[in-house]
């Protein structure tokens, strides 16, 4: 099965140029790397253009805003695979990832992992490639401890591995009825086709990211499963800017359609 992996980008390359570090020591080769970048600066061109040892597709749109689901959906229709994987653009996978994302592929569900949230110590020495992520992954139980007292975010536990078709994971981690987060998570490209995509109608806020696309996508009849602790990757610590949309008038259209069972999104792929 082919798989498309989705990144969702703007303007960080140095932390594009670490994801297509990872990339090369996946597990799993049938796929191809799709930057889906919310711009398009010459830097990025220039940037993707040197990678040689991967399929890459390269999707851009005027910088007019925050406009993550319109990119990605430009990234949909330019995908080749069977099968899609949404990650961001500071989020490094494991070795193990898309296998892991492929192996527990199926019909009639959605998968949702989670992400390791780096503190600043360990994401500059990611950054400045004095430790590698596949390096991190491989002593990951060793450097727990530090890696605790670094991570001001949480999550530390969700870089811990275990096989896709194992006994522990298939008993406690797979069958739970989970949540999207958007910087992880996959279904198959049909199923995305289906709810016409990611709903861009909701201006600069977080929505069409992960809690709108997972009632649609629950609407259409798929059940959403966990890859927590399979599908691993590490996040770069940043500051954050705040998509809060709680009480606006977009969470109350959001909840209005959902009572109806809209799930076909309102401007998505067909107005592309």
């Amino acid at each position: 099965m082919k798989v498309s992996l989705i990144v969702a980008v703007y303007k960080d390359i140095e932390a594009l140029s670490l994801i297509v570090e990872s990339l090369r020591t996946q597990t799993y080769k049938n796929f191809e790397l799709i930057v889906a970048e919310d711009n398009n600066s010459d830097e990025m061109h220039a940037f993707v253009s040197t990678i040689k040892d991967l399929e890459v597709i390269h999707t851009t749109q005027e910088d007019i805003g925050i406009r993550k689901s319109r990119s990605q959906n430009n990234a949909i229709l330019a995908s080749t695979g069977e099968y899609i994987i949404f990650i961001d653009g500071d989020c490094l996978p494991y070795s193990t990832f898309i296998e892991s994302h492929a192996l527990l592929a199926k019909k009639g569900q959605a998968l949702a992992g989670r992400r390791v949230n780096l503190g600043p110590k360990y994401s500059e020495k990611i950054r400045t490639r004095k430790m590698s992520a596949l390096k991190l992954e491989q002593k990951y139980i060793q450097k727990l401890p530090s890696l605790w007292q670094d991570c001001l975010e949480g999550h530390v536990e969700a870089g811990i591995y275990l096989k896709p078709h194992s006994n522990l994971f298939q008993k406690w981690i797979y069958p739970k009825n989970t949540s999207i987060v958007g910087c992880n998570f996959s279904c198959f490209k049909s199923d995305l086709i289906t709810i016409n995509g990611f709903d861009e109608s909701y201006g600069e806020t977080s929505i069409p990211d992960d809690t709108d696309i997972e009632w649609r996508l629950r609407a259409l009849g798929l059940q959403v499963r966990a890859c927590k602790f399979s599908a691993n990757q590490f996040h770069l610590y940043h500051t954050r800017s705040s998509r809060d949309y709680s009480g606006s008038q977009y969470e109350t259209d959001m909840l209005e359609r959902k009572s109806k069972g809209m799930f076909k999104a309102r401007q998505g792929l067909d107005t592309h």
